[in-house]
């Protein structure tokens, strides 16, 4: 099965979250051999990046678009700018519906800067632009016949209005708030994240996410279902109450080069093998071959497969390719 086939797997999925535009940048250093600890409290620092690339990004872009490659048809809800034309077609062109996007014809889409040190540690700023529209939009109006949703980083009012919208309408979602963990308080965490299937967070934000609401261990599952937890190169951690963890090892990566939209890779290779039906071992290891592919390319929508040559690749890494 190719990247744009018209073969789907089990139900739509549909994608809510912001788009947004990336300026990824890459400083030759490491961001702590430039700060000093006596100083927090005056920074003021300007670090001379050797690249500079604007790329298509944004979470909803990111994970519909590795959604399409691996043969699903995503639809994302979310908000955009005069200047989304061509990344429109672009998803389009892969077999992302678009439909769903509303256009904010007197706002620019939502912008990110990201510059990223040797270590892989990261500086971001944000302007959300047509983002901050986003809590206009109506899951109960936009669902359609989906049954099948995740509910990703977006304006938090979006995120708490989408999240309810979906308990309400007996629709699975997945709760994945990542950097939106700082921006949410413990009750909006908690009660954005009550009823979902899974919540899908890195080992930092799972902390502070646990910190917030009072929620550690195995009180996690009173509100849901499964606790995914990327670690970046260590692979991820799938919880789910009364069983042992389920550790996922990383894929093989034959050259990394940019971490940017990992993140947003694995949930759609996690999502993907959920929504064929696949037990969370081969959910989570689909997860894995998914970021490899994005972290072998600079930005968050360059990586391209076809579905056979993920099948290869998940075989290579973990033995027979799941049904």
């Amino acid at each position: 099965m190719t990247a744009n086939s018209s073969q789907q797997s089990g139900k739509e999925i549909v994608v809510t979250g912001s788009l947004a535009f990336d300026h990824i940048m890459t400083f030759p250093g490491l961001f702590k051999d430039h700060i000093l600890p006596d100083k927090l409290h005056v920074i003021n620092i300007s670090f001379l990046v050797d690249r500079l690339e604007k790329n298509r990004g944004g979470c909803a872009g990111n994970v519909a678009y590795s959604l399409a490659l691996l043969g699903e048809r995503p639809r994302i809800v979310g908000t955009a700018g005069h200047d989304f034309a061509d990344y429109a077609a672009f998803l389009s062109a892969r077999g992302v519906d678009t439909s769903s996007i509303r256009i904010i014809d007197d706002e620019s889409t939502a912008s990110a800067f990201i510059t990223t040190d040797q270590s892989d540690s990261q500086i971001q700023g944000f302007h959300v632009g047509a983002m901050a529209r986003a809590p206009e939009l109506s899951l109960r109006e936009l669902i359609g016949e989906a049954r099948l949703c995740i509910v990703s980083p977006d304006d938090p009012r979006a995120i708490q209005r989408h999240c309810q919208e979906a308990r309400e309408l007996g629709v699975t979602f997945f709760f994945d708030p990542s950097f939106q963990v700082t921006h949410l308080d413990g009750p909006d965490l908690r009660d954005c994240a009550r009823g979902a299937k899974a919540m899908l967070l890195n080992d930092y934000e799972y902390a502070v996410f646990e910190e917030k609401t009072g929620y550690r261990r195995d009180a996690i599952f009173e509100l849901v279902d499964v606790a995914v937890i990327t670690l970046g190169e260590q692979g991820s951690r799938i919880l789910r109450a009364g069983e042992s963890p389920i550790e996922v090892p990383p894929a093989a990566v034959a050259e990394p080069v940019d971490p940017t939209g990992a993140g947003d890779a694995y949930r759609a290779g996690f999502l993907a093998g959920w929504n064929s039906g696949f037990e969370l071992t081969v959910c989570g290891r689909m997860g894995s071959i998914a970021s490899a592919f994005a972290v072998e390319q600079y930005g968050t929508q360059a990586h391209d497969y076809t579905r056979a040559e993920f099948d290869r690749r998940y075989a290579e890494n973990f033995g027979s390719v799941p049904g």
